[in-house]
């Protein structure tokens, strides 16, 4: 299932793993919750518990793949990486 399907079919989580600093810099999305990438094994059980696809991103798209890779190695399979901050926000707008 490609990122585009999963926002248009919608019951989908948003989850920005940059810092928070990042955010203030950037810009955030309003409907994504904040969950930098050093906080991903300790928060896991918050996230596994989450229903539905649960759709990764960052600056560049590097830190959500790797949190991605995490949750694959955990037997998660409705985890996506969606990419960069930019790329998140594109997607959002023409779903």
């Amino acid at each position: 299932m490609s990122i585009e399907e999963i926002l248009k079919a919608g019951n989908y989580h948003l989850i920005d793993v940059r810092e928070p600093m990042e955010l203030e810099m950037d810009g955030e999305i309003e409907e994504a919750v904040n969950i930098p990438l050093g906080e991903i094994e300790s928060r896991k059980e918050e996230i596994e518990n989450l229903e539905g696809p649960k759709i990764f991103f960052c600056r560049s798209g590097n830190r959500s793949g790797k949190a991605v890779e995490y949750f694959k190695s955990q037997g998660l399979s409705d985890v996506y990486n969606g990419g960069g901050y930019q790329d998140m926000s594109r997607n959002l707008e023409n779903k």
